[in-house]
């Protein structure tokens, strides 16, 4: 298999499942918690993902790292949806939600609108990309069209909207 960490293996290991199904691939989480390791995988697909959804996956992936034996201590796995605050991973993604409510965290303090102030956070609707930035415009009091460079977006998820 082409990756290097549990994360890049299982990965590649679940993605004809996910293909069969129609789903898209959110993220993937490992990591430790309390007294064991979780491996969380997030999946959306047009339309939202059901629990049956979930639970055909993860019934599937089960098999899988049990066959592969990818994972080589005991872990919980537990498929779901990415919620109302989905993250937003790929560049694609601030394309297929646009005109939704989102919220930016940059790497780097940035000031793109020459306020005056450099910050880290952005919240506003996404417009789209131009180029390589993200298009947002801000919903605070000074509003705006902002232009975030997307290798500054550090973590991106959709807000709820009331």
């Amino acid at each position: 298999m082409a990756g290097d960490t549990i994360i890049d293996r299982v990965t590649d290991l679940i993605a004809p499942a996910l293909e069969g199904r129609k789903l898209e691939l959110v993220d993937i989480e490992y990591k430790r918690e309390g007294r064991g390791n979780v491996l969380r995988i997030f999946i959306d697909k047009e339309g939202g993902v059901t629990l049956d959804d979930c639970a055909d996956l993860s019934r599937e992936v089960d098999v899988l790292l049990e066959v592969e034996d990818l994972i080589p201590s005991a872990y919980c796995l537990e498929v779901s949806s990415p919620g109302l605050d989905r993250p937003l991973k790929k560049s694609s993604d601030y394309v297929r939600f646009a005109g939704r409510l989102a919220k930016i965290k940059t790497r780097n303090k940035l000031d793109p609108d020459q306020r005056g102030y450099e910050r880290k956070t952005f919240v506003g609707k996404l417009l789209g990309l131009e180029g390589s930035n993200l298009l947002l415009e801000q919903n605070d009091k000074k509003g705006g069209i902002v232009e975030l460079p997307l290798e500054e977006i550090d973590k991106a998820n959709l807000e709820i909207e009331f």
